[in-house]
Parts: structure tokens; sequence; C-alpha cells
């Protein structure tokens, strides 16, 4: 072990003890023994005990535990406190700009246990609710783990299509007598990717001229039939190339999935076909959408032709859950009210945060009544448009909700989420939801399973159940639309529909820009072959009041 590896393992450990609030007098002296051992001209390795304790910052106990690192290659000191360490907490020390003593209020006073989890609090803007976390700090910690996330090699859909978008009306500027489109598991709205796709006419020869002076490409590998680049801080990009003959075929199998494309293609003798939907025909088969190829053939099956009835964006007729200044959101409710309006949009539902969301500035049920008042004054003025009163509720941990029966009563709709101790067994988190269920002043269940996208697995839950517990009690499920949680998993919405449940497409906005991410709910939603009367956000304004009432009723008579 050189003293470059042995200077690591003190600083590491003097940064760990910073996070756990150790005394600063011990931190420090491990992270000045780091710092003289690397400047050290000789190897501690080929020092003697004596030798070693004489040398400038290293006293004597500092000097045992080199004398440890050395004979075994661990120190028992800095594994006990990795062990006594969230994984994730531990990884926030790559951020930039984040030290141990931000880690130690992320961590301690925040709770938040993974990077997924802090760069969605930046989002949320909770940060800035913490001593020695403003804006600006917040915003250089969001920009520092999105660089960090992006060396990781999957990426959210959202950021993959940003970019794919940009390499394709390149393409087809330049090659504009040449067909070039987004393929591969973009093309099939995964939620999250590993590669962004490209098929097109143009011959590789080309598209290299194109691509080669771009700083942040890198080409590794001229495949046979195309080309494939490093994005500098991004997925891999391929560039597929085929003829126009052939182009139907090169669609499909780059498209995949794997099993799904050789399902099809098992009875063909050619690749020549134009298009898609001449190959399917070929294959006698009907024409599969690219975003239900993920599903399994009994459910595409079952389905039918459902194109027409697919649910799109344009659908969305009114933004259900969303945050306002009143707790962690950017825009005033006037300001978030007359930016749906603008939009074409009917209806808004505020649903901020419940008193037990200190971290979010939940609301007191004295801030409740001040927050009515300024809706019912808003809907006098921007009538017709209509602004409706809600809560994301906190579900307790005993699954109890975290007001009154007589306050959640005064609400038009319920949201009711889990927000804290996350870390549940499947027991815990089923008793909790399922008591939450069947409270009757419950609409929608928000973000069921809490994951985070590439960060955080959610906790685990029966998802038969849930929906079972939903369906009996007149609870829609939310599919959260932003795009680091898509929320209900789209791979559950046949099930659910299939009992007479309504699902959700809801934002989560934080801030009027948060609206646009419906877009990524319904993409998801599409998956899970949503039709859009199938969808409580796609209800006009006189439906979805006509909704709240029937639903009220029917949980009257239920119970």
């Amino acid at each position: 072990m050189d003293n470059y590896q042995i200077a690591d393992a003190f600083a590491l450990l003097a940064k760990i003890m910073d996070i756990h609030g150790e005394n600063s007098f011990k931190t420090k002296t491990y992270a000045n023994a780091a710092f003289q051992i690397e400047k050290l001209p000789l190897q501690l390795a080929d020092m003697d005990a004596a030798s070693i304790a004489a040398q400038k910052g290293i006293g004597a106990a500092t000097a045992q535990k080199i004398a440890e690192l050395l004979q075994t290659g661990s120190l028992s000191i800095l594994n006990e406190y990795i062990a006594n360490t969230p994984p994730g907490v531990i990884e926030m020390l790559s951020i930039k700009g984040l030290g141990p003593k931000k880690i130690h209020t992320v961590w301690k006073e925040m709770g938040i246990e993974t990077i997924g989890e802090l760069e969605y609090a930046c989002n949320e803007n909770r940060l800035t609710l913490y001593k020695g976390f403003g804006e600006k700090t917040q915003n250089n910690v969001a920009d520092a783990i999105r660089f960090y996330l992006n060396q990781q090699g999957w990426f959210l859909f959202q950021q993959a299509e940003e970019i794919a978008q940009q390499f394709l009306q390149l393409l087809q500027i330049q090659l504009p007598t040449h067909k070039t489109v987004i393929t591969g598991s973009i093309r099939r709205q995964m939620e999250t990717v590993d590669s962004i796709d490209l098929l097109t006419t143009a011959d590789a020869t080309a598209v290299m001229p194109l691509l080669q002076p771009l700083d942040a490409l890198t080409l590794t590998e001229e495949l046979p039939n195309g080309l494939c680049y490093q994005i500098n801080n991004g997925p891999q990009l391929f560039i597929h190339t085929t003829s126009s003959e052939t182009w139907g075929h090169a669609l499909l199998t780059t498209t995949g999935p794997d099993a799904f494309c050789n399902s099809i293609i098992a009875s063909l003798t050619t690749t020549a076909f134009a298009s898609e939907e001449d190959l399917f025909t070929a294959a006698q088969q009907p024409y599969i959408l690219p975003a239900f190829r993920d599903l399994p053939q009994d459910v595409i099956d079952a389905a039918g032709n459902i194109s027409a009835e697919l649910i799109q964006p344009q659908d969305i007729k009114g933004i259900i859950h969303s945050h306002s200044v009143w707790s962690d959101g950017s825009n005033s409710i006037r300001e978030m009210a007359e930016s749906a309006k603008a939009q074409g949009l009917e209806y808004l539902v505020i649903s901020d945060h419940s008193k037990s969301a200190g971290y979010a500035n939940g609301l007191s049920e004295e801030r409740i009544l001040q927050q009515h008042a300024e809706i019912d004054l808003l809907n006098k003025q921007l009538a017709p448009f209509k602004i409706f009163k809600s809560i994301e509720c906190d579900i307790l941990n005993d699954g109890s909700l975290d007001y009154s029966d007589a306050v959640l009563n005064s609400f038009d709709l319920v949201i009711a989420s889990v927000h804290s101790n996350l870390k549940m067994t499947e027991e815990k988190a089923m008793q909790r939801l399922l008591t939450a269920i069947a409270h009757p002043a419950v609409t929608v269940l928000g973000h069921m399973t809490g994951r985070l996208l590439l960060s955080r697995a959610g906790y685990p839950v029966n998802y038969d159940a849930l929906i079972e517990a939903c369906a009996k009690h007149h609870v829609c499920i939310e599919l959260n639309a932003h795009p680091r949680r898509l929320d209900i998993d789209w791979r559950w919405i046949p099930k659910a529909v299939n009992k007479g449940i309504l699902i959700s497409i809801n934002p989560d906005a934080h801030a009027v820009e948060g609206f646009a991410d419906t877009r990524y709910g319904v993409l998801a939603a599409q998956k899970g072959m949503l039709r859009k009367q199938q969808n409580l956000s796609s209800f006009s304004l006189q439906a979805f009041e006509e909704f709240l009432e029937q639903n009220k009723a029917a949980k009257t008579l239920a119970g």
C-alpha cells in the first residue's frame, strides 16, 4: 500500500466522521494526517514504526492506524463508519460543492440518503429551507448532481430524448434527401435508457463528416451497419444505417426489444420491406405500436385496437397535484392558475403539503383556512377557470392521515402519499398504504411506491393487493408524471384499469414549468395502453366536478 492509498483512507475517514458530526478536533487530525502523508518523499511502507510516528502530522495513535493499514490493507475504524453510513450518503462526497458538513445536514436534518433523492429535493426547492443552503447553492448542487449522474451510464427518458432530438435535427437538416428517425428504447418510450439510437438511409461516410467536428462526441466503433459514438457526459449514440428497400426491417429490429422482433420476423424469408406496416402484414400480424412492444402478448391481444382512444398529451384538461409557495413551490397560486389558464387548461388542483411535512413548509390548520380564502377569491376573478382545494396529505407511520376528518372534509379532494420513513418491509408498507386507502377522505393515492428512477427503488409493495383495495374504496391511482418518478409503473396500468380504477396523470408541479411534465406521464401511460377516458386529468371541468361529487357519494354508500 503506497502513501497515496494511505492518505485516501485517512481523508475518507475524516470526511465520514464529519458527516456523522463527530468531534472536529479528531476529524481535523485525520484530515491533516492525509495531507502530510501525501507530501512525504519516502514511502511509509519502507519505514519502521518509530520513524512513522516521528513524521510531521503523525502522532502515536495515527501511526498505529497506519501500521494496521500496512499489515491488513484496511482500517477497522473506517470500516465501522462505512458500515453505519448509507452508501448513498457516502456517494454524495462525489458531488462537487457538497462537503461533509452539508452532507450531514442533508442526511440528518432532511432525511435524504441518496443522490437521486437529493436531486429531487433540489427540484422541489427544499434545500433553501435549511441553514447553509441558499438558492445559488441549491442550483449549484443540482447542476453537480446532474453532471455526476450523467457519468453512470443510464439516463432518464427525458434527458435522452432531448439529446436525441438535437442529433435528429442535425441529420435531418444536413441530409434532407435521406430519411432519419429516432429508434431504440426512446422510440419505445422506456422510462430509462442506456443509449440513443437513430436510423438513417444515409451512408456512414455521409454521417461521419457531420459528427466529426463535435467536441462532445467520440467515435468508438465503426459497425457493419452504422457507427457508435460516446457522448461526453451522456449515453452512447448509435447511428444505424440502412437502405430504403430494407427500412421497415431495420426500423423494427433497431427499435426492439429483441424477443418481440424475433417473434414477428421468425416466419419471414426476406428483409426487403419499405415500412414496418408492410413487414407486419407479411408476417400476418396486426401492427403493434412501439410503446406496446414491451408488454406481454396476452395483454396486447386483450386490449384490441385502441389507437383512436389511446391517451395523448393534448387530452390533459387540468393540472391535478401541484404545489405553490404556500408549501415548497416556487409560484403563487395566482401565477400557477393564470399559467394553466393561458395554456388552455380548464382547472388546477392545488395540493400543497400537509403539516407533518415540516421539510416542505407543510400547512397548519390555520394556514389551510387562509389558503382556502385566497382560492375562493381567485375563483371569482378567474372564472370559468377553477382552482380546486386539495392537499397532498402525508400517510403517517400507522397509516393514518395528517389531519382530523373535519379538516380533510374541507378539501375538494385529497391526495394521500408516503413521504417519511421510506425504509419499510413490504408488510409495513402495505399496512400503511391499505389503511390510508380505506380512509373515506382519500381520492387519489399519490406516487404509489415512492420510487425515484435510477436512484431509489421505492418501498416494496404488493401491487395486486393495492389495486384491489383502490378498486374497493373508489380511490384513483396517480401516475406521477415527474420524469424521475413515473409512479405507478406503467406495467401495472392494464391490471388497474381492468379493475375499473381511474389513473390520474399528475405533474406534481412545484413551479409553472412543471406542468410540462404531464407529457412524460402521458408517454408512460401509453405504454400501459391507457385510454383517455381512463385518466382523471383528461376529464373536462364539468366531468371532473361530477366525478368528485359521485366519488364522495360512492364512498358514503360503501362506508
